[in-house]
C-alpha cells in the first residue's frame, strides 16, 4: 500500500512543485476553485459553462464553447500563479490576479433536445450565482444569454437591468417561420420585451452585415442604442463603448454585458456559427472589455458562441478567454 506521506514528503522538498503548468491538472476557468452552486459566498466571481448548441440557424459546434474557453484561460493562471504579481506590458498596469477568487460550478445541466427544459436550468442556476458572486457564464449559442439575463436580474433582485451586446448581430428577430420565437436570433427581443429592461436601455456594439429593410427606422422608434461598425471606424471604439454602457446603464440598478465573439473579425476568430467579416480587431475587442471592467453598473458578463472545431490554430477560444481575463482583470486585479 502507497504511503501518501511520500507525495507531501516530495511536495514539500522539491521547489516547483506548487506551480500548475497551463496543460495541467483541472479544466477549470483560471484554474479556478471547483464549487458547487450552493458554496460561493467567499468567492468573488462565480463561473458556469452552458454546452449547448440547440437554437442555432448556421453552424452548430458551440457546445464545445465553455471547455475550449476553460482550457485556454489556462495560461493565464499559471502566468500569475508562476510570476505573482504581473505586469501588462499591454497596458502599462500593475495587476495581481490573487486579489480576487474564481469559482468554477461547471456546467448548468443541459437538455440537446429541449431547449425549454434548458433555459429554465440557466435561468435557476444563474439566479442562485449572482446571489452569491459576480456571475461569468461561457456559452454556448447565444439563445443562452435570454434565459441568463432573467436569472441574473432574478437573482441580483434588480428591478431593472440594462444589456450592452458586443456583436455582428442585432438578435431582435422576434420570429422565424423555420425556427419560431426562440433561437439564437431572438434573445435581445425576449429581453427588450422582459419585464427588466426596454430597447432604450440596451445598447449593440459592432453590428454589421443584414439586417431587416427597416431596421435603421426600428432603431430609431424603439430607442435602440445603435453603434454599427462603421461608428467603430469612423469613431473609434474607445468613445463608442463609453457612450454603450452609458446609454445602457442610465437609470437603471445593473448592467448585464454579452460578447458574442462573432462580434471579432473572422480573420482573427473564425471559430464560430455565423462569421462577418469586417469586425473588430483584437485591440478593439480588448478595449471594449478594458473599458466595460472599470464600470461599477457591470454586473455579470457571458461570452458566447465560439464554436472551437471551426479554428484548429484555438485561436478563437484563446482570444475569448483572454477577453475575460482582461475583464476580470480591471475589474478585480488592478493595483
Amino acid at each position: 500500500m502507497t504511503d501518501p506521506s511520500r507525495a507531501a514528503a516530495f511536495r514539500d522538498r522539491t521547489p516547483g512543485s506548487d506551480v500548475e503548468l497551463a496543460y495541467a491538472g483541472l479544466n477549470t476557468f483560471l484554474k479556478g476553485t471547483p464549487r458547487d452552486f450552493d458554496d460561493l459566498e467567499d468567492a468573488d466571481v462565480a463561473v458556469m459553462g452552458v454546452p449547448f448548441d440547440g437554437a442555432v440557424s448556421n453552424r452548430p459546434g458551440t457546445r464545445y464553447g465553455p471547455e475550449a474557453i476553460r482550457r485556454a484561460s489556462a495560461w493565464w493562471a499559471y502566468l500569475s500563479g508562476y510570476k505573482g504579481g504581473l505586469t501588462n506590458m499591454d497596458s502599462g498596469r500593475q495587476v495581481d490576479f490573487s486579489q480576487f477568487s474564481v469559482a468554477d460550478c461547471g456546467d448548468v445541466p443541459v437538455f440537446p433536445m429541449d431547449r425549454e427544459i434548458t433555459a429554465e436550468s440557466i435561468t435557476a442556476h444563474m439566479a442562485t450565482a449572482a446571489k452569491r458572486a459576480f456571475p461569468v457564464l461561457l456559452g454556448g449559442d447565444h439563445y443562452c444569454t435570454y434565459p441568463s439575463f432573467k436569472g441574473f436580474a432574478e437573482g441580483s433582485d434588480a428591478d431593472s437591468v440594462g444589456l450592452v451586446q458586443i456583436d455582428a448581430h442585432t438578435d431582435t428577430v422576434s420570429e422565424s417561420a423555420v425556427f419560431g420565437e426562440h433561437f439564437h436570433a431572438t434573445p435581445t427581443h425576449h429581453i427588450a420585451d422582459s419585464e427588466y429592461t426596454d430597447y432604450e436601455h440596451v445598447s449593440h456594439v459592432a453590428i454589421r452585415g443584414y439586417e431587416s429593410p427597416a431596421f435603421f427606422e426600428f432603431a430609431d422608434e424603439s430607442g435602440l442604442n445603435l453603434f454599427t461598425m462603421a461608428d467603430v471606424r469612423e469613431r473609434g471604439i474607445h468613445p463608442v463603448i463609453t457612450d454603450a454602457i452609458d446609454a445602457a446603464s442610465a437609470d437603471v440598478d445593473k448592467v448585464y454585458v454579452t460578447f458574442d465573439i462573432d462580434a471579432i473579425d473572422p480573420s482573427v476568430a473564425p471559430g464560430t456559427g455565423t462569421p462577418v467579416p469586417g469586425g473588430l480587431s483584437a485591440r478593439e475587442a480588448l478595449t471594449v472589455m478594458d473599458v466595460l471592467g472599470t464600470r461599477d453598473a457591470v454586473g455579470a458578463v457571458d461570452l458566447m458562441e465560439v464554436a472551437p472545431t471551426y479554428d484548429s490554430t484555438e485561436g478563437t477560444q484563446r482570444l475569448a478567454a483572454y477577453l475575460l481575463v482582461r475583464f476580470l482583470e480591471r475589474k478585480f486585479a488592478d493595483t
